[in-house]
């Protein structure tokens, strides 16, 4: 299975003045703009960490997902959240030909938490023996930075602000996201169950 980021964050969508709000930075000095990429990019590893560990896409973009199998023949769970729409199903044969699988054999089940990608029918498109599939979709809460809910917006600011008072810190201690951080997010990861066990 390999998941493609087909389009990133775009610069528009970074809240940098909220950012130096929140950090309570000086303003109106001629060289306002002079950490704007600095700031910009602890933003980004904010987002990208907070992503990693709630499985969440925090600002919308493209992705697709190829995998060679489906984990259940009438409803394959996607690997992120919030998917809002899913734009094409290929199938892949064994010399890379591909083939667009019917938009009336399968239909995008909307959650919050476990988006899932469903048969209409009996079953999903038959994947080519030796072949695959690859879905492209459009996941995030949305484009703009004002569509995250308001704890995971607060979760990015201080973690990326964590990151920022830290940027000089090459000491090799604990790695774990600040408590106030871990908090916030905690009711948006993904609880897997394998045979009783939490994963």
């Amino acid at each position: 299975m390999m998941l493609v980021e087909e389009t990133t964050v775009p610069q528009s969508a970074l809240p940098v003045a909220i950012f130096k709000d929140h950090m309570r930075l000086g303003s109106g000095f001629s060289d306002d703009g002079f950490q704007d990429s600095i700031l910009e990019s602890y933003l980004r590893a904010a987002i990208a960490a907070i992503e990693a560990r709630t499985g969440k896409v925090l600002i919308e973009r493209e992705f697709s997902w190829t995998l060679t199998a489906w984990r259940d023949d009438r409803r394959q769970p996607l690997p992120v959240a919030p998917v809002s729409a899913i734009a094409a199903v290929t199938l892949l044969d064994v010399t890379g030909d591909e083939t667009i699988a019917d938009t009336d054999a399968w239909y995008l089940e909307l959650d919050q938490q476990r988006p899932s990608l469903k048969a209409v029918a009996a079953c999903l498109p038959a994947i080519p023996a030796n072949g695959s599939v690859r879905i492209e979709m459009l996941a995030g809460f949305g484009p703009e930075w004002g569509d995250l809910p308001a704890d995971l917006a607060q979760a990015v600011l201080m973690l990326a602000a964590h990151y920022y008072e830290y940027r000089h810190d090459v000491s090799t201690g604990a790695t774990a996201m600040p408590f106030g951080v871990s908090s916030l997010i905690e009711r948006y990861r993904t609880v897997r169950l394998f045979l009783g066990s939490r994963a």
